[in-house]
């Protein structure tokens, strides 16, 4: 699965430990398709190295549920590497720092825009999604009646001056890599 590389490791500090991925996750609690727990994670060198958001991405290989893997029982989504820059996305995310309680999945949908300040290769995405929600996958080509889109980017920080815009990694060279690598573990 992806994810965030500061949602499995630290930048250059600590992995995360007793990494859960609960799909389809329900107020109160309520785990419909199940626990997965981390069988390994990897994130990107240069997010490793210094804490480089550009290459904010991480991805977990998951330890089944029950005997079954997550894929089985609630399908993929594709993902796209080196994708066109721009475009409409919707992020999705569980944000849990007020107005929001981690509770209840929340979206966002908007047209994306490189990074102003220049400090990051990332896009931004309108959105007032707040702490809790990185990591949520942006999806382009969107289907809300399958829920089927293509992976684009993932929630990942927010400039101090700008609560307003949701910044995420561009999928490039260093991120399909990882994928390869986490594919094969």
């Amino acid at each position: 699965m992806v994810t965030a590389g500061h949602c499995v490791k630290d930048g250059a500090g600590e992995w995360a430990a007793n990494w859960t991925f609960v799909p389809g996750y329900r107020a109160g609690g309520g785990r419909p398709y199940g626990t997965y727990t981390a069988r390994r994670m990897f994130v990107a060198a240069p997010w490793s190295r210094s804490g480089d958001d550009s290459y904010d991405v991480g991805m977990v290989a998951l330890n089944t549920s029950s005997g079954r893997h997550v894929a089985d029982v609630v399908g993929t989504q594709e993902i796209a590497f080196n994708p066109g820059r721009g475009g409409h996305v919707y992020g999705f995310g569980y944000p849990a720092d007020p107005p929001y309680d981690g509770e209840q999945l929340v979206y966002c949908a908007g047209r994306l825009r490189d990074d102003p300040y220049g400090q990051t290769r990332d896009q931004g995405l309108a959105c007032g999604m707040t702490a809790g929600s990185s990591g949520g996958p942006w999806l382009s080509r969107f289907d809300p009646a399958t829920g089927k889109g293509l992976i684009t980017s993932v929630s990942s920080f927010k400039y101090s001056d700008d609560r307003r815009t949701m910044y995420g990694p561009y999928l490039g060279d260093s991120a399909k890599a990882l994928f390869t690598t986490a594919e094969r573990a």
